[in-house]
């Protein structure tokens, strides 16, 4: 996946613009929702860690496992390693 013309580029940074950690976080929780029919508000972010900058034109792979709470850990892949990765917890887990 690449997402070269999202409009978050726009006004994050001008001059040199990244994609919003929150924009990772969205397509991560799309496509776990895709694999799993797991809605996004069935999950509550445990911890993420955002490790790179993701420039504009970027190719990005985003995978995932289910962890043994039920929760489910993800990564997202750009060529160059792993730019962020987590964990959600089930919503109303403790």
């Amino acid at each position: 996946m690449s997402l070269p013309d999202h409009p978050a580029f726009e006004g994050h940074f001008p001059g040199r613009p990244i994609l919003p950690a929150v924009v990772l976080l969205a397509e991560a929780l799309a496509a776990i929702e895709s694999a799993t029919g797991r809605a996004p508000h069935d999950w509550t972010l445990a911890n993420a860690k955002f490790l790179a900058p993701v420039s504009p034109g970027t190719p990005l792979t985003f995978s995932h496992a289910a962890t043994a709470s039920g929760g489910m850990r993800f990564e997202v892949h750009s060529p160059a390693g792993i730019v962020a990765h987590g964990v959600l917890a089930p919503r109303g887990a403790s």
